[in-house]
């Protein structure tokens, strides 16, 4: 056999071995220099004498002499590569020689090329002869003395035998070329083979010819534009081409220049992960088990992951080695590049369009947020301007006003009376937010919801265009059954599509375990519910001592009036609440992935879109909860003063600040939001780069010849399959808070805007310095967040209009000023006076009496509008509280028509297409299939000129024989 396939003696008891073609010209990756070979007895650049490989082909089961190595695994070999058994200076490649030399004993000679690693620079990318790319890693620590590790090496012997017949080609690097002395790392390369199967498998669009559809841009604000733009090549990295998804028997009709670089590094790592996700590794009883996933999870694999394809801080060496890392790092994770755009078509062929979709949507959120905070610090300008113009806030401070109103005290017993001048800086502080400019904000904000939903999805439609995503319904990886669906499920039912046997989870089975899922998260939502009531009582058992306090304490004079009893008791529990929701949130996660993984969802989406219900569910519930407490129950239902209302009989419900409830929503909204957003950014930035820090301490010190690629991408970070939803779900959580609660904050944008200006970059920065490469992947849309994002929207309509109508003194104010003021000239003068009660201090029950009385207060003040003691309905509501009550319902029903008819006018009127986007479709459309026609006809009249020449050639032979038949016989 010439082709490398040698056979033993007459005996049959040869081994037959593999088939090792001569490698192609070496590329040198980097810095490397030249690896030459040798004869044999020479000696090499490195120092060492160049050995002699014997292979030995006679005699049945003789091991092969040395230690081998292949260069290329195919599928139906006999031998699989022992890829444990490498040393680290002594691992060699396997060259066929051009020249056999015949031993005496059947002995042949094969000269052996040896790479010293020190010769390969870190940044290398590619096997170690410096052609095939390493499209994966795999890594793992071997004990061969312990009977658990000797089970996972047989797995893993399995499992690479397996990805061999697959078609993939393995190289390993012992662990003595590791810096630890521990880990080896199992390098992996698709060939072209494997390229085109599975991309015709998954349905992969690929270029067919360059783009000729013109864009037309006439921006007439380009010009000052300018700063905020990115170089050209950055910003488009590659030729917008006509695409169609790929086919292997039509390979001549794609725009192939080179098979090595035809597939970007993200599709080819995407299609090795879907080939590892799916490969079995089984022995024994573990027939049906397969994955990388499951691997992982019981420490077979220590890590999985696609190379970074350079230092992050400088570019590869290397011409073959692209270098994306760099020019992502130096014009995109950079804090000093937070006014300029996004290389979102860089971003999409790194790292795949999920997570290019999910950057494009962070930075249109954070765009339309710019308008939003703009309008919200005018609001807040607004309130500032006429704070000192409020004539609530000056009878309040006024000495002859709000000095002589005596207001009942606020506990029982142990409080005392109290003048309303005591709160004249928190109520001109209310005035801030509880102004006319508020109801013009919530209205606002309800327009803006509809605008940046319809904008976003044209500006999706947009990129599905861009990103050829067009007729992509969802991921084929996707639709396919998840591996441990395939794995957990033994029953099989023939499917009614495809008419093939797959297996199934039976409805007993799935609805047992729906049951026991819903009763989990009822569960913890019930415990968040319960947490939110201490936060309750612990507001009602303090409340007390703070008031109690803060009246008898002569050293508090300088900030009584500013620190009241209700504003350190609303920070210190909205301090309290912050805390539990991160403990909550911090056991949550891991039950919720629990539950999902317990379910067995079918495919990946239906995975993500349960584990994300569950998740957003818990979250509104744990971040939302005290809010809507403060903003729709606290102060509501107080009572009065005689018949207060206990909670269990005990704490005497809260009572709002004569100014109202709003300033206690501003202040704790203010510690949840930002609490939030510092807590995230200190987990998203710092954790990541100390724990990094402290993996790669002693490999800083290393030569950059031996802390390689793999080492340090190792050493990351793990950026797992989840890593963007918690991205998705720390974005929606702040889009509640500036939605449904904005009406009590109008500089909740601008704090969101802030935040989302350094979210971008460090999640940028995370993403690019601190993190392995992710697994790529495909995506069309933001997925089930955007029908949650529109569900948040109608919802914040609602919250408004009832935080505007039962929060803020607005409407009372309103009342007042139509239809009681008496006052001609101000109409707004006596309005305090005639939203304060009076109360007949006898009535007083025994247990909330007053121990003490220093004023000799015979009538008390307190909030509400009810009948005086010497009325004949003594302590009934009066007539204006039903006339504010009946306005405030009338004003929650205007508002939500107003602002829900002009949401579906705008959203009717804004197409979710853009109809330029519309037309370059159906251009592409037409074309790709004229081109795919032509391609058939071309092939046709291929087949048809070679039939006929076939006919031509028969009609000369037949023509050629009579001839010579003729000349015989003459």
């Amino acid at each position: 056999m010439g082709e490398g396939l040698i056979r033993g003696g007459a005996r049959g008891g040869g081994r037959r071995l593999r088939q090792y073609p001569p490698l192609g010209p070496v590329s040198l990756c980097c810095s490397r220099p030249p690896c030459l070979l040798s004869p044999p007895g020479t000696m090499s650049r490195s120092g060492r004498k160049e050995e002699e490989t014997l292979i030995e082909m006679s005699g049945a089961g003789e091991d092969l002499n040395g230690p081998l190595y292949e260069i290329n695994s195919n599928a139906d070999s006999e031998i699989p590569s022992n890829s444990e058994g490498l040393s680290s200076t002594e691992s060699t490649f396997l060259i066929t020689s051009p020249q056999r030399k015949w031993h005496k004993h059947g002995l042949f000679l094969e000269r052996r090329l040896r790479i010293d690693k020190q010769h390969q620079s870190k940044d290398s990318v590619f096997f170690r002869d410096g052609v095939r790319r390493i499209d994966f890693v795999l890594s793992y620590v071997d004990e061969p003395n312990k009977e658990v590790d000797r089970r996972k090496a047989e797995r893993r012997r399995e499992f690479e035998l397996n990805l061999q017949k697959a078609g993939l080609e393995l190289e390993t690097e012992h662990k003595k070329e590791s810096e630890n002395g521990k880990n080896y790392f199992v390098k992996i390369h698709a060939t072209w083979e494997v390229l085109s199967t599975y991309a015709e498998v998954l349905n992969i669009k690929m270029p067919l010819k360059e783009n000729d559809i013109v864009m037309t841009n006439e921006n007439p604000l380009n010009w000052f534009l300018q700063i905020f733009k990115l170089p050209y090549d950055v910003m488009n990295p590659e030729a917008d081409y006509f695409t169609a998804p790929f086919s292997k028997q039509r390979q001549e009709l794609f725009y192939i220049r080179d098979q090595n670089t035809f597939f970007t590094p993200a599709t080819r790592n995407r299609i090795v992960y879907y080939i590892l996700s799916r490969c079995p590794y089984g022995i024994g009883e573990e027939k049906r088990k397969f994955g990388i996933k499951r691997l992982l999870s019981n420490g077979t694999y220590t890590a999985a992951f696609p190379l970074h394809d350079c230092q992050y801080w400088k570019k590869s060496q290397d011409v073959n080695c692209e270098s994306e890392r760099y020019t992502l790092h130096k014009h995109w994770a950079r804090f000093g590049k937070f006014y300029k755009e996004q290389p979102l078509d860089l971003i999409r062929k790194y790292y795949g369009e999920k997570i290019g979709i999910y950057f494009a949507w962070l930075g249109f959120y954070t765009e339309m947020l710019s308008y939003a905070a703009i309008v919200g610090f005018l609001c807040f300008l607004y309130g500032w301007i006429t704070m000192d113009n409020s004539i609530s806030s000056k009878e309040i401070c006024d000495k002859d006003i709000g000095g002589q109103i005596f207001m009942c005290p606020l506990c029982d017993q142990t409080c005392e009376f109290w003048r309303l001048n005591a709160t004249c800086e928190p109520s001109q502080y209310s005035h801030l937010f509880d102004n006319v400019a508020t109801l013009f904000f919530a209205i606002f904000m309800g327009i803006w919801v509809t605008l940046f939903l319809e904008f976003w999805k044209r500006r999706q439609a947009r990129l599905e265009y861009e990103w050829d995503l067009v007729d992509f319904e969802e991921e084929q990886q996707q639709l396919q059954l998840r591996p441990e669906y395939e794995a957990k499920c033994t029953q099989k039912k023939k499917n009614p599509v495809t008419q093939e046997m797959e297996p199934y989870l039976p409805l007993t089975s799935k609805a047992a375990r729906f049951c026991f899922s819903g009763t989990t998260v009822l569960f913890w939502i019930a415990l968040i519910i319960a947490s939110m009531i201490g936060v309750i009582v612990y507001r009602l058992a303090v409340y007390a001592a703070f008031a109690s306090v803060m009246e008898n304490n002569d050293t508090l004079e300088p900030i009584r009036g500013l620190l009241t009893p209700q504003l350190a008791t609303s920070v210190t529990a909205s301090c309290l609440n912050f805390i539990m929701i991160m403990i909550l949130n911090y056991l949550y996660e891991r039950v919720a992935i629990w539950i999902t993984d317990m379910e067995i969802p079918r495919t990946h989406l239906e995975y993500e879109n349960r584990l994300t219900m569950k998740m957003f569910l818990f979250q509104f519930v744990n971040y939302y909860s005290s809010c809507f407490y403060v903003a729709f129950f606290k102060g509501k239902f107080v009572g009065y003063p005689g018949e207060y209302t206990y909670m269990f009989n005990r704490w005497r419900n809260e009572e709002c600040d004569p100014a109202g409830c709003l300033i206690e929503l501003t202040t704790q909204l203010t510690i949840i939001m930002a609490g939030k957003q510092i807590w995230g950014n200190i987990q998203e930035a710092f954790v990541p780069w100390i724990l990094n820090w402290w993996r790669s301490r002693k490999a800083r010190n290393s030569p950059e010849t031996l802390y390689s690629r793999w080492e340090q991408d190792f050493d990351l970070q793990i950026f797992g399959g989840l890593g963007l939803f918690y991205e998705y779900l720390e974005m929606v959580v702040q889009f509640g808070f500036i939605t449904l609660f904005v009406a009590s904050f109008p500089l909740a944008p601008l704090l969101a805007l802030l935040n989302n200006i350094l979210e971008i970059r460090v999640d940028s920065w995370k993403i690019t310095t601190q993190f392995r490469r992710p697994f790529a992947a495909k995506a069309h849309s933001i997925g089930v967040w955007q029908e949650i994002l529109n569900g948040v929207a109608i919802l914040s309509v609602v919250t408004n209009a009832f935080i505007v109508a039962f929060t803020s003194d607005m409407i009372p104010r309103l009342v007042y000023y139509y239809a009681y003021s008496g006052n001609d000239d101000s109409s707004m003068s006596g309005y305090i006076s005639s939203s304060l009660s009076v109360f007949d201090v006898s009535d007083f029950q025994n247990f909330s009496m007053p121990q003490k009385n220093e004023m000799n207060v015979t009538l008390c003040r307190y909030r509400d509008y009810r009948y005086p003691p010497d009325h004949e309905k003594r302590y009934l509501h009066t007539m204006q509280f039903w006339h504010i009550l009946a306005a405030k319902m009338a004003f929650i029903i205007i508002m939500e028509h107003v602002v829900f008819v002009v949401k579906f006018f705008v959203a009717w009127l804004i197409p979710d297409v853009p109809s330029e986007v519309k037309a370059r479709i159906k251009r592409e459309k037409y074309l790709t299939q004229q081109i795919l026609h032509e391609y058939e006809l071309c092939k046709l009249r291929q087949k048809l000129d070679e039939k006929n020449h076939c006919a031509e050639v028969a009609k000369e032979v037949v023509a050629t024989e009579g001839k010579a038949q003729l000349s015989a016989a003459m």
